[in-house]
């Protein structure tokens, strides 16, 4: 389980409709399990996101290995957009987040 930080002005993000439409918007079908929303796209077998507190998303995948390298780049590629959309930071921006945390002791 990941947990992303949501970028001021971006907390409109995590309400359950905006979310879900997100999710709909780059994986596809949406349904909801136990409060939380659950989709799958190429390599994703399952993925679970759910807000965590007022500014931050909990995500939990599961990954399918046995896919094709073709599969797994646009598998990335639509998990950046997706997070990019919700959380307004880049993956480069998310990277360095999770960096200075690890390097601060935060993790």
């Amino acid at each position: 389980m990941q947990e992303y930080e949501v970028r001021k002005g971006h907390q409109e993000n995590l309400q359950p409709e905006k979310l879900k439409q997100h999710m709909r918007d780059v994986f596809g079908a949406v349904e909801e399990r136990n409060g939380k929303l659950v989709s799958s796209f190429g390599a994703l077998s399952e993925v679970t996101v759910w807000p965590s507190g007022k500014n931050a998303i909990s995500v939990d995948t599961v990954m399918d290995r046995g896919t094709t390298d073709e599969v797994a780049q646009s598998t990335i590629k639509a998990y950046n957009t997706f997070l990019e959309r919700i959380t307004g930071y880049t993956a480069k921006e998310r990277g360095k987040r999770a960096q200075k945390k690890a390097k601060d002791g935060k993790l």
